[in-house]
Formats: structure tokens, C-alpha cells, sequence
């Protein structure tokens, strides 16, 4: 038989390739982004944007982790946009205006994200038999100031970062601040998202639509998607 290798950087034809060669069904760009492929884009040192780049650092591949930008690409844009981004030193960044324009060829998925997003499509988690307990079990872990703000940018006009920083009640109650993270500092808390989705919903009136989508692209909230559609079930929403 047959068999289509994975390259470790592929493209977005190599990867829907492999992944209909695996799973029997047709994948497109649109589709592999709406299941949460993690898609990259090669950007090459400038003077316009050399915050971006690390001393020495001429060459990094820049995830595409905006909602809006991630929706251009899927609807076929004939380039990428980025608005917010990490930098060549992994930390989150938003660019100014209306971003900066990436042409596709250097478009890519890497191989780690593809074999993951692969075992979730042939092996999704065995449906809950038994009632949804009213403390979820990841209540007791979080996600981290900067993953936050990547995880949910976009979705309203509220001022996450500055939010946080702040801490008490701004997100509706104390829940949405978990624990502090191991590794300490001033912005060491970890953060709840589903509580903070809801936070962001009931007190700063982001739509629920937004957040819905964030939950449904964002590969950072991949691992809490059950426990926000049960929230979602439990509301009636």
C-alpha cells in the first residue's frame, strides 16, 4: 500500500493530504483550521519589524493565533494576516494597526500539531456516561496570563491583560484565578478559562458567540472544550 510521509514542516496540500490519506475523508485548509490546526508562517528580519526578533534572530516561524486572522485564511485570503502573533522569544505580541501581510508560500503545519490533531480525530475522549459533576476536574489546573491573551484575543473590547493584572472580581468572582504557578513572579497567577469566558460574558457583555468560536479554534483551549460545552449544557445555552 501506498503510504504519504509527513514532513517535519509541512505544507497546507502535505498536510491535508496525510490526513485524508489517514481518515479516509476529504481535509481542506478551511477544514484543518476549524479543527484546530496550528498553522505557521516564516517571517524574515525588517527594519519595520525588528521588535520582533531576538539579537542575532533573522528567521522564525510566527504562529497564527488570532480568531479573525485564522477565519481570512480559512475563507481563502490570498495572504495571511497577522494582528497578533508571538515573537521570536515565544512571548505574545499584538501588532499595531491592521497587522502586517505574509505571503502563503511559507504557509506550514508542523508535524507534531498534525499527529496530535490526527489521534484526536480517530480517538476522540469515550462520551460522559455519568452526571456532569457541579466542580469540574480542571478547575484545579489553568492556563497562564500570556496564554490567556493569546487564547482569547479578539473576542470583546475588554482589556484582558489589564484585567489581570488587577485580579479580584474583574471576570465576575474570584474562580477565574486558580492558583499561583509554580514558577512565581508577579503575573505567576493560572487562570480558568471556561470561568473567565463566562466572566467576560456575564460582566463585560462579550458576546457568547465570540467566546464559542474561541473555544472551537483555539488549539490552547483544545484540552477545556468538554468542560465548556458541559457548562454551556448546564446553562442552556
Amino acid at each position: 500500500m501506498t503510504t504519504i510521509s509527513l514532513p517535519y514542516r509541512a505544507t497546507a496540500d502535505e498536510a491535508c493530504a496525510w490526513l485524508t490519506f489517514h481518515t479516509g475523508t476529504p481535509w481542506t485548509l478551511a477544514r484543518l483550521l476549524e479543527q484546530g490546526g496550528q498553522a505557521y508562517v516564516w517571517l524574515d528580519y525588517s527594519a519595520e519589524w525588528a521588535h520582533l526578533f531576538a539579537d542575532g534572530v533573522k528567521r522564525y516561524a510566527a504562529p497564527i493565533v488570532f480568531i479573525e486572522d485564522r477565519q481570512h485564511l480559512a475563507a481563502g485570503g490570498a495572504d495571511v494576516r497577522l494582528r497578533l502573533t508571538r515573537d521570536a522569544g515565544n512571548l505574545p505580541i499584538q501588532l499595531p494597526g491592521e497587522g502586517m501581510l505574509v505571503s502563503k508560500e511559507t504557509l506550514h503545519f508542523q508535524e507534531r500539531d498534525l499527529q496530535r490533531l490526527l489521534q484526536d480525530f480517530l480517538q476522540p475522549p469515550p462520551a460522559e456516561t455519568e452526571a456532569v459533576p457541579v466542580v469540574l476536574p480542571s478547575a484545579l489546573k489553568g492556563l497562564s496570563r500570556e496564554q490567556i491573551l493569546i487564547a482569547f484575543a479578539g473576542v470583546g473590547k475588554v482589556d484582558l491583560d489589564q484585567g489581570m493584572a488587577g485580579g479580584v472580581g474583574i471576570f465576575g468572582d474570584d474562580g477565574a484565578r486558580v492558583r499561583k504557578n509554580s514558577r512565581g513572579g508577579k503575573n505567576s497567577h493560572l487562570w480558568h478559562p471556561v470561568t473567565l469566558a463566562f466572566g467576560l460574558h456575564d460582566v463585560h457583555r462579550v458576546p457568547m458567540a465570540h467566546l464559542k468560536k474561541a473555544f472551537a479554534t483555539q488549539p490552547l483551549l483544545r484540552d477545556w472544550k468538554a468542560d465548556w460545552l458541559e457548562s454551556l449544557a448546564l446553562l442552556g445555552e
